[in-house]
Formats: structure tokens, C-alpha cells, sequence
């Protein structure tokens, strides 16, 4: 079973990794569009943070000789399935717009499809999820409680960095200021 959940890290990795170079073309359409990145004081934290995640996933369950637990990792795995899913959705709703750095490309259009018509950060929900799933279903515990103290705060402030940039834009802030940030109800 450790094996088989190793393998599940290794293909997040790969995903992982596609992602990254669909926003560096992104990156690219964005800025022969003439938009450019925003400051982004806690990438460098962000990008810490998901290595820890990867890195304790894949290593803690084998260095302390401990098999996932099926109780607590298929439950884990459903929800992070179900994450997928919704970072899936939200990260084709923004198409160009989505990015690992934080572009002010809002003046573009406000994206208002899919998940944006409830909420503004969907994507962001789907991160949190996944970050606090994924050690679960390896039986990561101490990677779990490490990416907990370091992943919600980090990306809790990426989120107002990024809002400060998006609601500067009248459009976004007219389509999208009022909808609540993760949750629908709240």
C-alpha cells in the first residue's frame, strides 16, 4: 500500500510539473498582451511550502517504515480527488489567466464562469484541500502538521496580495468583490 500511495505522489509531481509549464506559456501569451507580474513577496515561501509537501509524502511514510492507514487514506484520497476536480474546472474557467505568479490581468475581463460565479479563489480552496489530504493518505503526519504551520499562512497571505491586485481593477472588483473567497455560504 505505501507503494501505491508513493506512486499517487509521484503522479501529483507530474502534474505538478505540466502545470508549471502551462503558466510559463501563460506567462508568456500574458505578456505580449502587455501584462506583467505583480510583487509577489511570498512565492519563494509558496514554492518551500509544496516541496516540503511533495518531498515529506514521498519520503516520511518510507523512512518511518509506516503503511497508509485505509480508514483515514481513502477518505483523504476521495477529498482530494474532489479538489482536483474543482482545481480543474477553476484553472480552465481562467485559461491564459492562470498563473503560478500573480498577474493584474483582470483589466483583460474578469473570469465569472465556472466556479468564479460562487466564489473568488476556488482554486485556492483546492490547494488547501490538497495540502491537508495528501499526507493523509501517505501517512505523512509530521509532513501534515509542518505544511500546516507553513503552507495556510503563507498562502492565506498570497491570497490578500493577490486580491490587492485583482480589486485594484474595476471590472474584477464589480463582477467578483462581493462573492465570499473559498465558500460559497460564507
Amino acid at each position: 500500500m505505501r507503494a501505491a500511495a508513493s506512486l499517487f505522489v509521484l503522479l501529483v509531481i507530474v502534474q505538478r510539473l505540466g502545470e508549471l509549464f502551462w503558466s510559463k506559456r501563460n506567462a508568456r501569451r500574458l505578456a505580449a498582451r502587455g501584462f506583467e507580474p505583480a510583487a509577489d513577496p511570498v512565492f519563494g515561501w509558496m514554492v518551500l511550502a509544496h516541496a516540503i509537501l511533495i518531498a515529506g509524502c514521498l519520503a516520511e511514510p518510507w523512512l518511518a517504515d509506516r503503511d497508509p492507514l485505509p480508514w483515514l487514506a481513502l477518505p483523504a484520497l476521495a477529498l482530494f480527488l474532489l479538489a482536483q476536480g474543482l482545481r480543474i474546472w477553476a484553472l480552465r474557467a481562467l485559461g491564459e489567466h492562470w498563473n503560478v505568479r500573480i498577474f493584474a490581468s483582470a483589466r483583460a475581463g474578469p473570469v465569472t464562469t465556472g466556479p468564479y460565479r460562487w466564489i473568488r479563489h476556488p482554486n485556492y480552496l483546492a490547494v488547501m484541500v490538497e495540502a491537508a489530504t495528501l499526507p493523509l493518505i501517505t501517512s505523512a503526519w509530521l509532513t501534515w502538521v509542518v505544511v500546516q504551520l507553513v503552507h495556510t499562512p503563507v498562502l492565506l497571505r498570497r491570497v490578500r496580495d493577490e486580491e490587492r491586485v485583482l480589486l485594484a481593477d474595476d471590472g474584477y472588483r464589480a463582477a467578483l468583490g462581493d462573492k465570499p473567497r473559498f465558500l460559497p455560504w460564507g
